[in-house]
């Protein structure tokens, strides 16, 4: 007799931990409207914070030296290239063949001056040493071309620079001094810049645009020189 009692309660025993389970199962995965257990909170993973664009104001560098008595603005405003016979030739005065004046004008308008030299950028080994070819001594100084360029019959323009007057040509750029037209002057603004003469130039015309258009490139190349080891000119505003 004992032994079937322990026998029923251990069957009792079991089914009853049976239906504890079967309730507690039901009450997850119930269709019938009963309660449901709240989800587990989902981990979103904080967001990296955008880090904050510095800007800068470019005054220094529109005020700079070149030279003595010549600043940056004076190159670029207006944009013409001037030649002073009473100083050394050379890029700014003037312009030789194997003067890298694109390296120097970026380097003066964005770089302090009393920190690095004009030739800065210039110096790095990212350019040809040296023309392929030597220059030639007398005009047009330029060696002949190389290789077996096409011949072809001339066409467009018969203008002839000796002879023909000036309302016969039309201007397409201004290329006074190199990265002015192409880097200090937006796309919205270069059919009017380029139809434009270096008087409205000197009346201030273009110092806006210019001053915009340099300040947006330095916001976004400083942190990158600085990150080269060299000083900007521009200082955060």
């Amino acid at each position: 007799m004992d032994t079937n009692k322990r026998s029923i309660r251990r069957t009792l025993v079991m089914s009853g931990s049976s239906v504890l389970m079967a309730v507690t199962l039901s009450g997850c995965f119930d269709d019938g409207g009963g309660q449901q257990p709240d989800p587990m909170p989902t981990m979103t993973p904080a967001p990296t914070p955008t880090p904050t664009q510095t800007s800068y104001d470019v005054t220094a560098c529109l005020q700079q030296e070149v030279a003595p008595g010549v600043a940056v603005a004076d190159l670029i405003v207006p944009d013409t290239l001037t030649l002073d016979l009473s100083g050394a030739s050379g890029f700014p005065n003037g312009r030789k063949l194997s003067d890298p004046v694109i390296d120097v004008t970026l380097a003066v308008i964005f770089l302090d001056l009393g920190t690095q030299s004009a030739t800065t950028l210039a110096g790095l080994p990212l350019n040809p040493p040296s023309n392929d070819v030597a220059f030639q001594s007398s005009f047009p100084f330029l060696a002949p071309a190389q290789g077996s360029p096409p011949v072809t019959t001339a066409t467009g323009t018969t203008f002839t620079f000796r002879s023909s007057s000036p309302d016969q040509y039309t201007r397409v750029d201004r290329m006074g001094m190199p990265a002015v037209s192409t880097a200090l002057i937006g796309s919205d603004t270069k059919v009017a810049y380029n139809d434009a003469d270096p008087a409205d130039d000197a009346s201030g015309t273009f110092v806006p645009e210019l001053t915009e258009q340099l300040t947006g490139l330095t916001n976004a190349l400083a942190d990158d020189l600085i990150a080269a080891g060299l000083k900007p000119c521009a200082t955060p505003s």
